[in-house]
């Protein structure tokens, strides 16, 4: 039986970030990895996707940003159900488009920085804990 979804709480990142895409050809460039901070890398066929910090994206590299990141605080077990759709239905709800990140320990969601005041207020809406990490 799946485990219930547990009272959730999200930190905030302080950074702006953005989310670029590449060839994956391209490989990942070192820019992609710096030594601090969130950043994730994902590949799917001919598309890389890089999520990391803004100043450290190339002017010429195609972009989004800026985003911050939503961490739940984990780690969470792998068989917890239904947590992704917790916090996203309460900020699809709200109108805020997402882009979710899973990692090993837990979930994170990017939201568009302007949206930082509407998602906060959505998910303690829905009963979250925010906070500014």
């Amino acid at each position: 039986m799946p485990a219930p979804v547990p009272a959730l709480a999200f930190d905030i990142l302080p950074e702006d970030l953005a989310i670029c895409r590449l060839d994956a050809g391209d490989g990942v460039p070192a820019w992609a990895m710096p030594a601090t901070g969130f950043w994730s890398v994902s590949c799917r066929g001919e598309e890389l996707s890089v999520m990391c910090r803004v100043d450290m994206v190339p002017a010429e590299v195609m972009s989004a940003a800026p985003y911050r990141a939503f961490v739940v605080r984990g780690p969470m077990a792998f068989d917890v159900v239904g947590v992704a759709a917790a916090f996203t239905g309460a900020l699809a709800g709200a109108g805020i488009p997402v882009m979710p990140i899973a990692t090993h320990d837990t979930d994170v969601v990017l939201v568009r920085a302007q949206d930082v005041d509407g998602a906060t207020a959505a998910l303690r809406s829905a009963g979250f804990t925010v906070a500014l990490a």
